[in-house]
């Protein structure tokens, strides 16, 4: 079973995210809000949204985050006293939104401690050091590139992995695919199945994931070697039935291109494919149409010798009645299973999962 994290052993937090939680560039947000290992979410700083409850705004279920205008009210609603701020954005090239420099440094003379995934380093803008330094507190970066002599290059060594490794990868950026393959692991293991996580994201990184790495802060070389490690990591010490390895970017994506270096790097032997058929174009890039589908899985399969065992609908831009029709006709198109995580749950995904691998699992 996965554990349940003790919200008394987590550090409580206020995450930034303001103007962006209701959009995709609050990619990281959300993954904290729902998921955390680390960090007891006190509330989000997003004045466009305040008043409203974090979860009914992200998935139509309150879950007692508030939303708040502004620093001051978010330490005013906080349960437990805030250690630390995390900003909750990932935006086109990682830049920190300027706006946000003023509350970083109000959050800083509040004694809170900071943390960013984002590529523009806290630990790189002089004013925001020295005010730490000021108030002794810590600056984080958690996309900050590794040490090269702690870079691992490809070896082979994951022909030892015995278990079967699927990778949720998608049709564009900031589509749900670490959601997706959170909400699988996660009902995997309760319905009896030892299944594991591998990040690739600093968001992973941030919701306290043990395994992974931040896929977009190494140099090109130690890539797979790097997702070769996480993925023989997670086997070597978990014993797992199943491992899930988090997707970035996609395929095809003339920004992001993302999906190969983990098919690669891990040697998976089936892919779960995130759509949002009511995108029309790519996120971030409305020049660029959505990737045609059918091709898509063409390529992956192609590139990775192994099946996409399911397709995974993210439900941006439709209401239900829209994504039940278009589970019924991608399922037919394609032959294979469609199911909406976030909407449905995870047992769908989790029986194909198990019928392709064998995996035993409880009704």
């Amino acid at each position: 079973m996965t554990a349940v994290p003790d919200p008394a052993a987590t550090i409580p937090a206020i995450v930034l995210c303001d103007g962006k939680f209701a959009h995709a560039d609050g990619k990281t947000a959300h993954g904290l809000v729902r998921h955390s290992e680390l960090y007891d979410i006190q509330a989000v700083i997003d004045a466009t949204l305040a008043g409203r409850d974090a979860g009914e705004v992200l998935d139509g279920r309150p879950c007692g985050i508030p939303i708040v205008a502004d620093l001051e009210s978010a330490l005013a609603a906080a349960r437990r006293a805030p250690k630390i701020l995390i900003l909750g954005v990932a935006t086109d090239g990682g830049r920190i939104p300027p706006d946000y420099f003023p509350v970083l440094e109000r959050a800083i003379r509040a004694k809170l401690d900071v943390m960013s995934g984002l590529h523009e380093e806290l630990n790189d803008q002089p004013r925001l050091v020295a005010l730490a330094k000021e108030r002794g507190v810590t600056l984080t970066d958690v996309r900050r590139a590794p040490a090269k002599r702690d870079l691992h290059f490809f070896t082979g060594k994951i022909e030892e992995v015995t278990c079967p490794v699927i990778a949720v990868l998608g049709t564009d950026s900031a589509i749900g695919k670490r959601t997706t393959a959170r909400l699988l692991v996660k009902r995997l293991n309760e319905r009896g199945a030892k299944a594991v996580f591998v990040g690739t994201g600093q968001t992973g990184r941030m919701q306290g994931g043990r395994y992974g790495i931040i896929l977009d802060s190494i140099i090109n070389d130690f890539v797979t070697g790097e997702i070769e490690h996480a993925v023989h990591e997670a086997w070597k010490h978990e014993k797992p039935d199943i491992i899930v390895v988090e997707g970035q970017g996609a395929l095809t994506h003339p920004a992001y291109p993302g999906g190969f270096e983990i098919i690669a790097g891990a040697r998976v032997r089936g892919i779960v494919l995130q759509h949002a058929p009511g995108r029309k174009t790519l996120d971030g890039f409305p020049q660029y149409p959505m990737p045609d589908l059918g091709r898509e899985i063409q390529l992956l399969e192609l590139l990775s010798l192994s099946p996409v065992i399911a397709i995974t609908l993210n439900h941006e831009n439709l209401d239900k009645a829209g994504v039940e029709a278009w589970k019924a006709r991608l399922a037919k198109e394609h032959g294979k299973p469609v199911t909406d995580p976030l909407w449905d749950g995870a047992d769908a995904l989790v029986e194909a999962v198990a019928q392709t691998y064998g995996i035993d699992v409880k009704r």
